[in-house]
């Protein structure tokens, strides 16, 4: 199968290439810069208008994980760049499919749990409304932009993804410093729900999504065992051997991260019964197991 990729050199993209490649797949990426390997490139951003036609040509499948950076504060351009990224990016890609004769059969469009917004103990599915926020608002334009790619024909899932544990990056990655120095602690009241999900099986349901063609719509990508974030930072001070007894007040993270503190505060309870229900199987399914293999 030829499968297009945006985003293929992030800390997601990294791990789907090249599970991707070693399943036999081709791969073509989309981006600003060449990564190193030799996988086939074609330079893009959508700042400068549609991707070029011959970059899409033969694809089967595309999968959109391209995007700034939500971790930052939120200044005005931050916020700006953040929706152009994900929004008008999306948009201009499914501009250019709809210029190509023969068109891939399915979009795997990245999305996020912040679409729920802060929902407290409420259990959220794949049939939750959307909730309130900036965040909120993006993953719903996001997603709006994605189901365009109906009207052409293709198969659209919108992966709706949580708090990522891998090695390398990601949320473990900020993590891991204040922690291994004895400085961990829960954030703000801790009773906050973390969705989460092992790189590793993320990379997977990517995968699934692509070759299952009984799968559409949005999906839930993340474990199907949320913790709270009390929870959360005690597992992953015992799997560091490492106390964690400094819990950090709401206020200093609002002071310190501005309205980007909602990321970390917001409460979202949130089961992946799409995936299961299809019958995609975690690999990573608790939560102290997917961080001892994400440290190991």
């Amino acid at each position: 199968m030829n499968v297009t990729i945006t985003g293929g050199t992030g800390f997601i993209g990294r791990r789907l290439v090249a599970r991707l490649l070693a399943e036999g797949h081709s791969v073509h990426l989309l981006g600003r810069s060449a990564p190193p390997g030799g996988v086939r490139f074609t330079a893009w951003d959508p700042a400068t208008g549609e991707p070029p036609q011959e970059s899409l040509a033969g694809a089967d499948a595309l999968v959109y994980l391209a995007g700034a950076p939500v971790a930052q504060r939120w200044t005005r351009e931050a916020r700006r760049t953040i929706r152009a990224s994900r929004i008008e990016g999306t948009r201009l890609l499914i501009a250019a499919l709809s210029r190509l004769s023969q068109k891939p059969s399915a979009l795997i469009c990245a999305s996020a749990i912040g679409i729920y917004g802060a929902r407290g103990d409420e259990v959220l599915t794949e049939s939750s409304p959307p909730g309130q926020g900036f965040l909120a608002d993006v993953c719903r334009e996001w997603e709006s932009s994605a189901d365009l790619a109906k009207v052409l024909g293709l198969r659209v899932v919108k992966l709706r993804i949580g708090v990522v544990l891998g090695p390398g990056g990601g949320a473990l990655a900020r993590m891991l410093p204040p922690f291994k120095a004895g400085l961990g602690g829960r954030l703000g009241s801790g009773r906050q729900w973390m969705s989460w999900i092992h790189l590793d099986d993320l990379v997977e349901l990517i995968r699934f999504a692509v070759e299952q063609p009984s799968l559409r719509g949005a999906v839930n990508a993340t474990s199907p065992n949320p913790v709270t974030n009390a929870a959360f930072t005690a597992t992953l001070a015992e799997v560091l051997k490492r106390p964690a007894v400094l819990p950090v007040p709401a206020f200093l993270l609002k002071t310190a991260f501005g309205a980007m503190a909602e990321i970390l505060l917001d409460s979202q309870r949130v089961l992946p019964q799409v995936a299961q229900a299809v019958g995609f199987r975690f690999q990573y399914p608790d939560l102290e197991p997917a961080l001892r293999h994400a440290l190991a």
